[in-house]
């Protein structure tokens, strides 16, 4: 069902028309073969899982900066044998993309191990080993903590383990007190480091993990149910082993005031989908929960995707495709509907699928925008510099499915202007000092790389996060 919701392009199509700032803009070139998941890289580029699973694209945007206008270009494919569906995700700090197990590999449910890692640099997919005797991983949470290593829970039970980037290999952690297995589970990175998830077999019950003590401790209930009831009883994988798939919960977005917006599916005698929201104690302390609004009936977000607008709000879609906006306290309806993926690009825009962007003309606060406190004015061509500031991973991983499909875009992104001829292009950075979010005034840094045939003079920079730029800075390309 997952698959065939992806894979479907959705018509957008005016529903109630309810907010005239709201535009959706199609794209010039629609992705080739469709869009599953996408991933923004850090030199500005968006790579997508084209609709045959082992196929990816890269959109370009144009010299203006436009996506909508941009150009696709196939990329390497995954190594041979492997076309998953439905796995574990992340850009690291140092500009590849982690992509681990899969619920699916061909189009067969399978749960499986298979570990592989993107460099973009060099356009080359290379496997490596996953986690000592897992023997599955499947649609696993996962998330890329503060110090840039990525944690991954194993599917079917409560197994943690984290991989270093650098040497490619995993030590497996601790998780005492964890209520339930991982399963369906997702992870919300909070601004102290820790782990936020809310139970799918253990609902109404909520869990925070601390990486550094790993342990987990109970957040308490969600006070409202977020579980959508089982599809089934049992599927079979592997050669007699059986999944109990204990239903679904929807996305969870860290809002810039701290809160969390959590979504689910449509709890067993229900008739529509509930939210809830997370509100952290004082320093870092377990904090306390509240029902949020009701999706209207017959709609629920249980395995589906949101994103935070660059506005604060959230933007959520609905299993039947429809887009939903929650502004903090309201929970309504969008003009307009969706086609499987949200991503949101380095303009504030939000890509739909691979067809389509979302527009949404609202204030942004310039306390939620980077600060650069020191670049060097004369760049030239072809080399690396450091750039150093504040706030420049954002204050949220501004993206979520549930379970799979981390698509996270906590980590900044170097936008240039030609002053002269108004071009716009990215510098490629890497090596950044935190992927935490919402890091305050601590000062964080990165490397970026100007490209070799970056327009050259005089010029504006700013550092991009979650769709969000800091305030300009003069520089001239040498």
């Amino acid at each position: 069902m997952l698959r065939a919701s992806l894979l479907a392009a959705v018509a957008l199509l005016a529903n109630f028309g309810l907010a005239k700032a709201q535009t959706v803009a199609n794209l010039t070139h629609p992705a080739p073969t469709g869009a599953l998941i996408g991933f923004v890289l850090t030199d500005g580029t968006v790579l997508v899982q084209g609709g045959n699973e082992s196929d990816f694209w890269k959109l370009t945007p144009d010299n203006t900066g436009s996506y909508v206008n941009g150009t696709w270009t196939q990329q390497a494919s995954l190594p041979t044998g492997y076309v998953p569906d439905a796995n574990a995700s992340e850009v690291l700090a140092d500009g590849r993309v982690v992509w681990v197990g899969g619920e699916y590999n061909n189009g067969n449910f399978d749960l499986i191990d298979t570990c592989v890692i993107y460099d973009p640099t060099t356009n080359k997919w290379t496997q490596f080993k996953p986690p000592a005797k897992w023997n599955f991983i499947g649609d696993s949470p996962s998330a890329v903590l503060p110090d840039g290593k990525y944690l991954l829970g194993r599917k079917l039970d409560k197994r943690m383990a984290v991989l270093d980037p650098a040497t490619l290999t995993w030590t497996e952690l601790k998780y005492t007190g964890k209520k339930d297995f991982n399963a369906e589970e997702g992870w919300t990175l909070m601004p102290n480091g820790t782990i936020l998830t809310y139970d799918v077999k253990a609902a109404p019950n909520s869990e925070i993990y601390d990486p550094t003590a790993q342990t987990w401790t109970s957040a308490g209930s969600t006070k409202v149910n977020l579980q959508s009831p089982p599809c089934c009883k049992k599927i079979e994988y592997g050669n007699g082993k059986y999944y109990y798939p204990p239903g679904e919960v929807g996305p969870g977005i860290l809002r810039p005031d701290g809160t969390v917006f959590a979504t689910g599916g449509t709890h067993q005698g229900d008739n529509a989908g509930h939210t809830a929201i997370y509100t952290p104690g004082a320093k870092g302390k377990i904090g306390t929960w509240k029902a949020g609004p009701d999706f209207p009936t017959g709609q629920d977000a249980g395995d589906s995707f949101a994103v935070l607008l660059p506005t604060g709000d959230v933007l959520v879609e609905s299993e039947n495709g429809v887009l939903f906006d929650f502004d903090g306290t309201k929970l309504t309806q969008t003009q307009f509907s969706g086609n499987g993926m949200l991503l949101v690009l380095p303009t504030g825009e939000i890509l739909l699928g691979g067809d389509a962007v979302y527009r949404y003309k609202g204030t942004v606060n310039p306390a939620w925008a980077p600060a650069i406190t020191s670049v060097p004015a004369q760049l030239s061509r072809g080399t690396t510099y450091k750039i150093t500031g504040t706030q420049f991973n954002g204050l949220s991983q501004a993206n979520a499915f549930g379970d799979e499909f981390q698509t996270n875009t906590n980590y900044p992104l170097v936008r240039i202007t030609n002053t002269a001829s108004g071009a716009v292009f990215y510098a490629r950075t890497h090596d950044h000092s935190t992927m935490g979010v919402a890091t305050g005034t601590t000062p964080v840094s990165t490397m970026f790389d100007v490209p070799p045939k970056a327009p050259t003079g005089a010029s504006t920079l700013v550092v991009v996060a979650n769709g969000i730029p800091s305030t300009p800075v003069d520089v001239t390309i040498q």
